[in-house]
């Protein structure tokens, strides 16, 4: 029992250190998002850094224009971002964990 238990904590930690290293690669992982008709590009990381924002000159004509485009784009490039993160994510932790009784990852 006690080996087991160790044996539970060793693989704990691998899952633990798995997740970290899939934290720092996310870093390195870009999302790249646009406006239906290219006036905006946006550019982030899986864990939602903003890596660039490229704005036509068209946009910067009309503020609230360019406030919309940036809400639509940012928010679509966001949900593609926290997507690959979470899967990622818990592919790593699901990866290292030990198989407890009655416990389903």
């Amino acid at each position: 029992m006690f080996g087991d238990m160790m044996g539970m904590m060793s693989k704990l930690k691998e899952a633990q250190a798995k997740v970290e290293e899939t934290k720092k690669r996310l870093d390195t992982v870009l999302v790249d998002e646009k406006s239906s008709d290219d006036l905006l590009k946006i550019t982030l990381t899986a864990n939602r850094t903003i890596k660039s924002i490229d704005i036509d000159d068209e946009l910067l004509q009309d503020k609230e224009q360019l406030e919309d485009y940036l809400i639509l784009t940012l928010n679509k490039a966001l949900e593609k971002a926290t997507n690959i993160n979470e899967a990622e994510l818990a592919a790593a932790a699901k990866d290292g964990m030990p198989n407890i009784p009655g416990m389903n990852f």
